[in-house]
C-alpha cells in the first residue's frame, strides 16, 4: 500500500500560484503582516491551515457567495457519492 506524503508547508511560489498573484506580492503581504509565514533560512514557508484564511481575504463577497452556493449544490447532488469516496 502506497502512502501519500502530505506536504506540511507551502513555499511563497506555491502560494503565489494558488492566489494568482506574483511572488513579490506575496513577499510584500508577508512583510505587511497580511500573510503569516515563517522564515527558514532565506525562504518563507506558509502553513496550509493559514491558506484558507488568506484565500478568504482575496475573495470578494460575491465570489464567496458563489462558492458557498456551488458547494451546497455539490453536496446536495453528490453527497452520498462524496461520503463513499471519503471512506476509501
Amino acid at each position: 500500500m502506497e502512502m501519500k506524503k502530505e506536504k506540511k508547508f507551502l513555499s511563497t511560489t506555491e502560494l503565489a500560484k494558488l492566489l494568482g498573484i506574483s511572488r513579490i506580492a506575496v513577499f510584500k503581504k508577508i512583510k505587511k503582516g497580511e500573510i503569516k509565514a515563517k522564515k527558514v533560512g532565506r525562504n518563507f514557508i506558509i502553513h496550509p491551515k493559514d491558506v484558507a484564511e488568506i484565500w478568504g481575504e482575496f475573495l470578494t463577497k460575491k465570489q464567496k457567495k458563489e462558492l458557498d452556493l456551488a458547494v451546497d449544490k455539490t453536496v446536495k447532488e453528490y453527497g452520498e457519492t462524496l461520503k463513499l469516496l471519503g471512506q476509501e
